[in-house]
């Protein structure tokens, strides 16, 4: 098996990425995988319009990581005020828990370091992602104590199962 290459998306991804995205998220086919939100929203994760909207603003960039020309997963990357924001991260479902996600995680980690120097690296966990928030926590990302309001009402972000839905800040020293 050939090595993982890792590119930063163009706007020529987006229907790519947006399937790989949902696929990972919603829907019967994320549940091949363990980071699925199907038991906690029903529709969109992400959807074109808002991708290429993301993809086009400075100081933002969407890093692909492939094998053999296959796209296995993304994040994108956003440099902010106090570092930089990792999110949109997305793996094929069957081939989660097999060292891609490690390997995502990793390279996007040093290129908001080399590239932004950047210190830090800030994220954001729906708190009940129980599983995920512990794979992170092995990565040296720690709780921030800082809770966000999850987007209700806005379809554009999902359409919620639970009413109890906020997300949770977890950020690493880079």
């Amino acid at each position: 098996m050939s090595e993982l290459v890792f590119r930063t998306a163009t706007l020529a991804d987006v229907p790519a990425l947006v399937a790989l995205v949902e696929s990972a998220y919603r829907g019967d086919a994320s549940r091949q995988g363990w980071t699925t939100e199907a038991d906690l929203l029903g529709g969109q994760r992400i959807d074109p319009a808002s991708l290429s909207e993301t993809m086009s603003k400075p100081d933002s960039v969407v890093m692909i990581a492939e094998r053999d020309q296959h796209m296995l997963g993304c994040a994108h990357l956003e440099r902010q005020e106090a570092g930089a924001y990792f999110g949109m991260f997305a793996v094929v479902p069957t081939l989660q828990g097999g060292g891609v996600g490690a390997a995502i995680l990793e390279r996007c980690e040093r290129y908001v370091r080399e590239n932004w120097h950047c210190s830090a690296i800030r994220m954001s966990v729906i708190w009940s992602r129980s599983e995920l928030i512990a794979w992170y926590t092995r990565r040296g990302y720690a709780p921030t104590g800082e809770r966000k309001p999850f987007p209700y009402g806005d379809a554009r972000f999902g359409e919620p199962k639970r009413a109890d839905l906020y997300f949770e800040v977890y950020a690493k020293a880079l």
